[in-house]
């Protein structure tokens, strides 16, 4: 089968281009595929940071062509014709936004083939906006097949096409960031945290309704259980750093925090992983999230939220654990049971045991069920 896949990939940023990249790899086992990306993703008034990062190439996709202008019509005329002209006997689109209605609608109108695949990251974004739901539902009945990663998003899609030919699948672990098998004492020592600490993580971009803000209630909680506790918190605050220093300083618990206040390179992620005990997602809301499966990757258990499908891939008290959502009190329970209980090889081995349900593998096999056989 020829697959023309669209979306972004190195050197984007982001864990959709990470996505991208792996799924391109990982279909091209079994089919010739073709990557289109963007050649400007978004305007520069929309997202004011840099969309690029070229420390690593970790997940490159050789011969990509970056063709797609997401704020040119024209464009989109051209890279239709382009697609047409390669003949595929499918065509996938990576969707969590509905900024790319407009593109996305008229390509697909424009393609001869209808054998058009939608990846919904999110059927809706997080931030919800006037219009979101009839852009996404213009956009989305172009597509003839679906792959979604939770109930929630199962649940969005047929609210816009209720005859949605579907597969739910969870979100692979990537495999690719465990690279050097970095030692955990020698990951503390990168870092600069000691030996006989506690180590918590919270991972990626500081959003509100990320949760943040009730890990670190639970902190000013898990502390007078477990001492040498710290949380190490990894990603950019997007400009709100002073209002979660301000929580930090008001709850007394400023030596129980490490920051690092930037976008974490692929090559740099193995060493918070590897130093950490246990991975924090207190969120507020959710639809999925790619941080559980970097946790697995290197067999570390997590705490999430009962939340979107984040309780989908994660069996509590096996691989982790999953708490109410708003709730500091729950959310240090939870940490602090971790903690007394002492069984890190039991987590470890129940996460080895989900391993092929997390696998590429598994996609590619999900690909084939979905074209050849429906749901």
């Amino acid at each position: 089968m020829k697959i023309v896949m669209v979306g972004p990939v190195y050197p984007y940023k982001g864990g959709i281009a990470h996505y991208m990249g792996m799924m391109c790899k990982t279909f091209a086992k079994k089919h010739e595929v073709i990557a289109l990306s963007y050649k400007m993703q978004y305007p520069k008034f929309m997202y004011k940071k840099e969309q690029k990062d070229y420390e690593s190439d970790t997940f490159k996709v050789d011969g990509t062509n970056y063709c797609i202008n997401t704020a040119n019509p024209f464009n989109w005329v051209h890279v239709a014709k382009k697609i047409n002209k390669l003949s595929p006997d499918l065509v996938v689109f990576q969707w969590w936004h509905p900024y790319f209605a407009p593109c996305y609608q008229i390509i697909c109108s424009l393609l001869k083939t209808k054998e058009i695949l939608f990846v919904c990251h999110n059927v809706f974004p997080h931030e919800r906006f006037p219009m979101d739901r009839l852009l996404t539902q213009a956009t989305l009945k172009k597509g003839k097949y679906y792959i979604v990663h939770s109930k929630l998003d199962e649940v969005d899609l047929l609210s816009v096409k209720k005859d949605a030919r579907y597969k739910k699948a969870v979100i692979p672990t990537y495999n690719v960031f465990n690279k050097s098998q970095l030692e955990k004492d020698d990951a503390r020592k990168i870092l600069n945290v000691a030996q006989n600490e506690f180590v918590l993580l919270f991972f990626g971009l500081i959003r509100e309704y990320k949760g943040l803000k009730y890990l670190l209630k639970a902190l000013s909680i898990i502390k007078n259980k477990i001492p040498n506790v710290k949380l190490y918190i990894v990603g950019d605050f997007g400009g709100e750093k002073d209002h979660y220093l301000k929580i930090i300083k008001d709850l007394n618990i400023e030596n129980y925090i490490l920051i690092e206040d930037a976008y974490v390179s692929d090559d740099d992620v193995e060493k918070y992983f590897t130093a950490t005990d246990m991975v924090i997602l207190p969120y507020e809301s959710a639809t999925q999230s790619g941080i559980v499966q970097i946790a697995y990757e290197f067999l570390k258990p997590v705490v999430v939220t009962n939340v979107g499908g984040l309780p989908e891939v994660v069996a509590d008290g096996k691989t982790g654990y999953v708490v109410p959502p708003f709730n500091a009190e729950e959310l240090g329970q939870a940490i602090v049971k971790f903690y007394k209980c002492n069984d890190k090889r039991h987590f470890e081995k129940e996460i080895e045991n989900e391993a092929y349900k997390f696998s590429w593998d598994r996609m590619n096999e999900i690909l084939d069920e979905i074209v050849e056989g429906g749901n």
